[in-house]
């Protein structure tokens, strides 16, 4: 559990146009570790995670020298990455991949051979690393990225994307949530709003002025452009700590805050998220929240609200209401 505006004219198979006109430049993709890849200094940076990056689905074909690449763990996620980081580079173009063994790095020669690429492999500390010089033929990359890109989930009736959280299903925690979510009122933000699941049940409420969707996930936030049309709501590509929203502002705030990073269980991403919660919120704001029961938020709800009261507690899940 974790918590647009259409693409460009003329798309094709679910992304962009290329746009970008470069020539001789090194791009690295997503945060390779230092101690696995070099990254030469000035690189742009692409990354859907990394708010202000560059789009890798904007570059066009051909303009990328080098790229150099933290793999995606997800399989349709990561084929995506590398079939735009390949249609990025000319014929002789270095891609460099690297990867966790366990999170998609043994698979790495396998699916760039099925590109037809030819790589020669390395480890280094739990990492595999693949690197090829694009040949003149490839093979399957339309399909890699169609398969990859945004599309209208008929089950959801959601736009979504391979990569987002909970990108083909509604979060369970998300639902609980929605079920014993009141009508809002005033001003509020939802934060780590995802594709805007959270977002459509808050809207309902005729008494709710503005909602600020808040995401560091590009993808998601694309998403939910489309998926929220409704002129009362803000969509922002923000980290959640710096978000610009004015402190003491909001009359609510509503959230199922990610505790994972980079694979990774990280409690005090959470926490993180119920502190800038109590920063935004004014005097008599309240916060909804929803967590997997295990996550140790009780406290620090406890330190920064004057209440924190739960409302539900079901399925491995618990909701709070907390005031400040």
């Amino acid at each position: 559990m974790e918590g647009t505006h259409g693409l460009s004219p003329g798309t094709t198979c679910g992304y962009r146009r290329a746009v970008t006109d470069q020539t001789d430049t090194h791009a690295v993709y997503g945060a390779p570790p230092a101690d696995v890849v070099e990254t030469p200094a000035g690189a742009t940076r692409y990354s859907p995670l990394v708010p202000g990056s560059q789009n890798l689905e904007d570059v066009a074909p051909g303009s990328l020298a080098r790229v150099t690449m933290l793999a995606p763990p997800g399989t349709v996620e990561r084929r995506y990455a590398v079939a735009l980081a390949l249609r990025a580079l000319p014929v002789g173009g270095r891609l460099t991949l690297a990867a966790p063994k366990d999170k998609g790095g043994s698979r790495l020669r396998k699916e760039l051979e099925a590109f037809g690429c030819t790589p020669t492999e390395d480890s280094r500390r739990h990492h595999r690393i693949c690197i090829v010089k694009r040949p003149e033929t490839v093979t399957g990359l339309d399909q890699a990225i169609a398969e990859g890109a945004p599309r209208l989930d008929d089950g959801l009736g959601l736009w979504t994307q391979p990569g987002v959280f909970s990108w083909d299903r509604i979060d369970p925690g998300s639902a609980l949530l929605v079920k014993h979510l009141p009508p809002m009122a005033g001003e509020g933000a939802d934060l780590g709003a995802g594709v805007g699941f959270l977002a459509h049940a808050i809207l309902r409420s005729p008494k709710v002025e503005k909602l600020t969707l808040v995401d560091i996930d590009r993808r998601a936030v694309e998403a939910a452009k489309r998926n929220v049309a409704d002129p009362r709501a803000e969509i922002l590509w923000s980290d959640v700590r710096s978000t610009g929203i004015t402190p003491a502002s909001l009359d609510f705030v509503v959230m199922n805050p990610p505790f994972h990073a980079d694979g990774t269980e990280d409690r005090h991403l959470g926490q993180t998220f119920i502190r800038q919660a109590a920063s935004l919120l004014r005097r008599g704001g309240v916060l909804w929240l929803v967590a997997n029961r295990h996550l140790p938020y009780e406290k620090v709800l406890a330190e920064l609200f004057r209440t924190a009261t739960p409302r539900q507690d079901t399925g491995g899940y618990k909701v709070f209401e907390a005031i400040k």
